[in-house]
Parts: structure tokens; C-alpha cells; sequence
């Protein structure tokens, strides 16, 4: 029984990490709906209709001492202080970056990012990679390197989404708290400030929320867009190693890279294509290097 716990905790990890990073992919699609509420004030009501999701799950799963264990814990509550800033200087990033027409810089970002998990991973957890895989993530690296080179003046949205995601995830993998306790900490710790920029806009510019009930919906249905795959993703992070977690990323920034193509109307040049090879045969070197060694561990044992 025991020997085939491991795999069935990695097919969990697996099917997690791969749903969320699908539904990420497919979030511009959503942002369409939004795209006329302020990238700042969309994020604020994002998190305020996050933390009741949360709490309506913590009841049912009756996790409630677990909460209350994490409140507890100051160096919990601080770790997840700070997740909460990384993940909503993230969203709003990724949100003006959609909103105004930089779907590529978003797309490269989180190119970036599965390489920087891949770094903290070997530096900070001590990972090991294979030959191969480093041979993938030489091959990644020149990819990414390539698309970089074109995109310097939008290099800055790129690297914030991937230092803040790649820092956010990091910190979920080390922390001892559940994925529905902890992100409905850091929703309850962003609750003020989302509040305070909620109240803002409606003083200033008028409530986005107030314009139609189809808009309302649409604003509401973000803490559905945004609970959900954060939770996939705190279940794969605590379950994969943070490199393989990583690898896994490339498919998020491939569907945002494909609908920029055909939804968003943006120009695939050369560099982009090339950028787009290099990352997919590093991705298939990486997986068939996974795949190989499943098939080695029995026969070892």
C-alpha cells in the first residue's frame, strides 16, 4: 500500500497543476468582459468577491481549525502578508497588460517564470535536475532569451509577473497551511486595501460594479476565476517538485501566446515562432526525461 502512495499523490499534483495553468491560459478570454473596468479596481473587487468563495469553502470542508491554526502562527501570517502583496501585484500587472494590448509581454512573463522556478527550485529547495533537464531548460533559456531581445521596452511587465509569481509560489510550496485556509488569508489580508480602491473609483470615476447587471456578474464571477485556480495551483505546489511545477507553466503562456494570435488580432513575427519552437522541444525533452525515469524506477526497486 504504501509504495503506491507516491504516485497516486503525483497524479494529484499533475492533474492539479495542469488545470490550473489551463484555466490561466484561457483567463484573457474572461478579461474581455471586464476590459472596461480599471485594472486597479478590477483586481480590488476580485479579491472582495475571493474571500466569501473561500469562507464558503472552509465551512463545507469544515477546515475551520485550520484556519484558526494559521491565524495563529505569526510566521505563517507573515509569509502569507507577504504572498498576498506578490499575487496582487501579479493580477494587476497582468490585468493592465491585457487591458492595453500587451498580450505577448503577459505571454513572455510567464515564459520566464517556469525558469525562475526552476532556479529557486535547485538553489533555494535543492533540487536536482538530470542532464536532460538542464539541456531543457538551456533550450528554454535561449528561447526566452530570443523573445526578450524583442520586447525590451515591455521587458519590465514580463519580469514583474515572472519574479512575483515565481516568489508567490515559493513561499505556498514552504508554508504548512492548506490551499483554501491560506488563500483565504490572503484574500482577508488584501480585504482593506481592495476596499479602499473600490471605494476610490466610485468617488472619483463611478463604480464599475453599478454600470449593468451583465458587468456586475462578470466582476462577481472573478472570484470563482480567481479562487479556483490558485487553489489547483497551492495543491500542485505542495505536491510537485518546484522545477516540474515549472515545465508544467509553459502550457499557460502557450494558450495566452495562441489567442494573441487569433483573438487579440497580434502579429506572429519570426523571432516570436522561434521563441515559440525552442520552448515547446524543451518542454518535450523535459517530459520525455520525466517519462523515462517512471519507467527506470521499477525496474530499479
Amino acid at each position: 500500500m504504501n509504495a503506491s502512495a507516491p504516485p497516486q499523490t503525483d497524479r494529484t499534483g499533475l492533474a492539479a497543476a495542469f488545470s490550473a495553468y489551463v484555466i490561466w491560459g484561457f483567463l484573457p478570454l474572461y478579461l474581455i468582459l471586464v476590459r472596461s473596468v480599471p485594472a486597479f479596481e478590477f483586481v480590488g473587487w476580485r479579491i472582495i468577491w475571493t474571500l466569501p468563495l473561500c469562507l464558503l469553502i472552509v465551512l463545507a470542508r469544515r477546515q475551520g481549525p485550520d484556519l484558526r491554526a494559521a491565524l495563529a502562527n505569526r510566521r505563517t501570517l507573515g509569509l502569507l502578508a507577504l504572498s498576498a502583496t506578490l499575487i496582487a501585484v501579479n493580477w494587476v500587472v497582468y490585468v493592465w497588460a491585457i487591458q492595453n494590448g500587451q498580450v505577448y509581454a503577459a505571454s513572455l512573463g510567464y515564459y520566464i517564470n517556469p525558469l525562475v522556478n526552476v532556479l529557486l527550485g535547485t538553489v533555494l529547495l535543492g533540487e536536482k535536475l538530470s542532464r536532460p533537464q538542464w539541456a531543457a531548460v538551456g533550450l528554454a533559456g535561449i528561447g526566452v532569451s530570443l523573445l526578450a531581445a524583442g520586447a525590451l521596452t515591455t521587458l519590465w511587465i514580463s519580469l514583474t509577473l515572472a519574479l512575483s509569481f515565481g516568489s508567490y509560489g515559493l513561499i505556498r510550496k514552504q508554508l504548512d497551511v492548506g490551499s483554501v485556509p491560506g488563500l483565504t488569508i490572503e484574500s482577508a489580508l488584501l480585504l482593506l486595501p481592495s476596499l479602499a480602491v473600490a471605494w476610490y473609483y466610485a468617488q472619483t470615476q463611478g463604480s464599475s460594479f453599478a454600470v449593468s447587471t451583465e458587468l456586475s456578474l462578470a466582476i462577481m464571477a472573478g472570484g470563482v476565476v480567481t479562487a479556483f485556480p490558485l487553489l489547483l495551483f497551492a495543491i500542485a505546489a505542495r505536491k510537485l517538485p518546484y522545477s516540474m511545477l515549472g515545465f508544467i507553466q509553459f502550457l499557460a503562456p502557450s494558450i495566452v501566446f495562441v489567442l494573441g494570435l487569433t483573438v487579440f488580432g497580434e502579429e506572429l513575427k519570426p523571432i516570436q515562432a522561434a521563441c515559440f519552437a525552442c520552448i515547446w522541444a524543451a518542454a518535450a525533452i523535459f517530459v520525455w526525461d520525466l517519462l523515462v525515469a517512471r519507467t527506470r524506477k521499477p525496474a530499479a526497486s
